[in-house]
């Protein structure tokens, strides 16, 4: 493919905002199913003249439909998936593997794209994808420019990476934190943004998973036949066409333009950072402010009478924002400048260099000599970003018809393929057989608002009749009403699925670790399997003194660079032939044949997802612990090779970006933990492990009481992240497989509502 620059469109002015600074394509949410649920979105009228538009000047439109999607939401998605097929949208960017499957079975006209949700960070993912019938992958976040590389050369699929904006302190796709913790889901559209909060880590406070802004700049030249794709659906007008012309200029000359980046960071910007583009990076967290930051312009010189002294790099004029890092502040103190003086004379503008101050607002905190001084918001910025947008309703997408007009002196007919109306009238010889011709072409032009053109027009007069122009336009009007209607009326039927309803009989029991030593001290009997989390140590031997009938063995649900691919040969070879995979990629790295479980982080909230699995080969799926009862009850009585988790220490966040003192160079990558406590005093566990760091609650995710009513055929009790000694096991599992209540716990949504 073609180097593609790909911007975000919260809204109609930003998406030709886009395209007119150099937006190849844009990207954008309906008002239903997008992961920026938040943002103004685009109404069926919106999209239809986008596209419409993008099409006539040769760009591209995408939607993201990138939700998960809850039973009782599939026939809305079916709406929603009319009205991008009737707008010719070029793909639709899904996480929710069920979407993918209505789409393939009822749409298969609207290209598939893989949306950054499902944490693709491997070949063997992408190619899993192209299985489904993917075109294209939205890479993980976090991979370096070799991984990129290596996907885009062997995948066979469009690759689309992020290059600029905000970024999510865990994998996209796999935080709970949000969800789990408010209701409010980050994989549903309604993320309340924990990772910018701030924590107390002994006795200092800190935002410590508060992420810098992405900012590639110049390298992405070396992301050649890639999509290259913009953060921001939540962001302006203004936001959006001065990063679209900033990256726009670097891929045309190849360098990056300090003015224009200046710009930017007006705008809106946090801190900066390549992430891992380069390699491991430990510069990525801001943890000390949160929010827009602004240029930097300078640092206060001091304050007097109420004013602040500084000599700003920048030129700044009155009513420009003002933003100072203030200690004890979570976000930058900002003012508008209304009052600036040179000396003491007042003035409208400071030049860049010239020694002046600028009069603070009433009760402005201390600012300390040296405080950084930021541009935060630019009258000349604002005005510098002009764009052309077209007259409303100029453009709108037209299915090309053919109309057969039929006179005769008993009346009128107008008929486009099955759809056709009459008029009975009276009708006379014409004078001019060739005026009613032209008559008749004249009525048939006139498409106004409708959503057809008439591409082929054949008119039937042998007599050489007249008719009126005002019985002409009555009789297209109530045509194209006709056809009009037929159109909306169409809605498809989601595609059947074949799932599996047996008796149920009894709950079969599974548990899971991540600590195999663990299970050498329980008594496994009560167990119909057990499901074991291999590392890159792991060996046939470990796994000898369990019943080899009840082992199942899982990946790990993040596996860069694909490391463990010689140690599931070895113990395939060894005859393990039962896995469980929690990402899609878990389905390229396993051979065809083997016994493939799918765990929760590959989430199952709709019978077409169950389906979906089901298809792709998975011999049993587990439900989503972000699930409710109410909607888990729904698809327990669609199938019964389904699982539960009842206990677990859930992690809500898993992230590539280390909060470690330490430098990487000297980094053992030997597990560490922390105890932090949120602003409400909730307690988390941070444990960082081989490069990645996992954050939990104090108390674990339990729901094995609230199960009253609800038939599942099985249930699992995870031992994973948290260490364990086989006393706390014994009498956890004692109260655990009774269904008695815990302590300390917590029920995420399951016994709620969910956003």
């Amino acid at each position: 493919m073609q180097t593609e620059l790909l911007s975000p469109a919260g809204s109609l002015e930003a998406a030709y905002a886009a395209f007119y600074y150099g937006a190849d394509a844009v990207y954008l949410g309906l008002r239903a199913f997008s992961a920026r649920a938040d943002a103004v979105n685009f109404s069926p009228e919106e999209l239809d003249e986008i596209t419409a538009y993008a099409h006539t000047h040769n760009k591209k439109v995408y939607v993201a439909l990138n939700t998960l999607l809850q039973e009782n939401e599939l026939p809305l998605l079916m709406k929603q998936l009319d009205i991008c097929a009737k707008c010719n949208v070029d793909a639709l960017i899904v996480q929710d593997l069920g979407v993918a499957r209505v789409i393939r079975h009822s749409y298969p006209q609207l290209a598939l794209h893989a949306s950054t949700q499902m944490a693709v960070h491997h070949l063997s993912g992408a190619s899993a994808l192209k299985k489904r019938g993917f075109s294209r992958v939205v890479l993980a976040r976090e991979l370096t420019l070799n991984e990129i590389n290596e996907i885009k050369t062997k995948s066979g699929l469009e690759i689309e990476v992020f290059i600029h904006g905000a970024l999510c302190y865990s994998y996209s796709g796999l935080c709970a934190f949000s969800s789990l913790t408010t209701g409010r889901s980050a994989n549903r559209g309604k993320c309340v943004y924990a990772c910018r909060g701030l924590y107390r880590q002994g006795t200092e406070k800190k935002h410590l998973f508060s992420m810098k802004d992405l900012a590639l700049e110049n390298q992405v030249c070396h992301l050649k036949g890639l999509s290259l794709k913009i953060e921001g659906r939540k962001k302006n007008a203004l936001y959006v066409a001065a990063v679209t012309d900033y990256y726009r200029r670097i891929l045309d000359t190849g360098k990056a333009d300090a003015r224009l980046s200046d710009n930017l960071k007006q705008i809106f910007a946090r801190p900066w950072t390549k992430l891992h583009f380069n390699g491991k990076n430990k510069n990525v967290i801001d943890s000390e402010f949160i929010s827009h930051r602004g240029l930097k312009i300078g640092e206060a010189l001091g304050v007097i009478d109420g004013k602040l002294l500084f000599c700003p790099t920048k030129t700044v004029e009155r009513y420009d924002g003002i933003q100072l890092d203030l200690p004890g502040f979570e976000k930058p103190f900002g003012f508008s400048a209304e009052s600036l003086f040179a000396g003491h004379k007042s003035v409208f503008q400071i030049a860049a260099g010239q020694k002046a101050s600028v009069l603070l607002p009433p009760k402005t905190p201390h600012i300390p000599k040296g405080t950084a001084v930021y541009l935060a918001s630019s009258s000349r910025v604002k005005s510098a970003y002009p764009y052309d947008k077209p007259k409303s309703g100029l453009y709108k997408n037209r299915t090309p018809i053919t109309v057969d007009v039929y006179l005769d002196k008993t009346g009128i007919s107008a008929i486009s393929g099955e759809t056709g109306v009459t008029e009975s009238v009276a009708l006379s010889t014409a004078q001019n057989a060739e005026k009613t011709t032209g008559a008749v072409k004249s009525a048939f032009q006139k498409t106004h608002e409708t959503a057809f053109f008439v591409q082929t027009l054949n008119i039937h007069n042998p007599a050489a009749l007249f008719a009126p122009a005002s019985l002409l336009n009555q009789i297209r009007r109530k045509l194209f009403e006709k056809l009009s209607a037929e159109n909306k009326a169409v809605s498809l039927p989601l595609p059947p699925v074949h799932l599996k309803k047996s008796p149920f009989v009894e709950t079969k029991k599974i548990l899971k670790t991540d600590d195999v030593t663990l299970l050498k001290e329980l008594d496994l009997t009560p167990f119909f399997e057990v499901i074991i989390v291999i590392n890159k140590n792991s060996s046939p031997a470990d796994f000898a003194f369990l019943p080899s009938e009840k082992v199942r063995l899982a990946l790990p649900v993040i596996n860069r660079n694909e490391t463990l691919k010689p140690v599931i040969s070895k113990l395939i070879e060894a005859g393990f032939s039962k896995w469980q995979v929690g990402n899609i990629g878990g389905f390229g790295l396993l051979p065809a044949g083997l016994d493939i479980s799918t765990d929760d982080t590959l989430p199952v909230l709709n019978t077409q997802s169950l389906a979906e699995l089901f298809e792709i080969g998975a011999t049993r799926v587990a439900f989503s612990v972000e699930d409710t009862k109410e909607n888990i009850s729904k698809l327990l009585n669609s199938d019964s090779r389904t699982e539960l988790v009842i206990y677990q220490d859930t992690p809500l966040f898993i992230s590539a970006d280390c909060i470690r003192e330490n430098e990487c160079a000297v980094c053992t990558r030997a597990r560490q933990e922390w105890e932090i406590a949120d602003v409400k005093n909730n307690k988390y566990k941070v444990i960082s492990e081989n490069c990645l760091t996992t954050v939990l609650k104090n108390e674990p995710y339990y729901i094995g009481h609230l199960l009253n009513g609800l038939n599942v055929p099985f249930i699992r009790i995870d031992f994973c992240h948290r260490h364990y000694s086989s006393a706390e096991v014994r009498a956890l599992l004692k109260t655990v497989l009774s269904g008695g209540k815990l302590k300390r716990f917590y029920s995420g949504n399951f016994d709620r509502s969910f956003a």
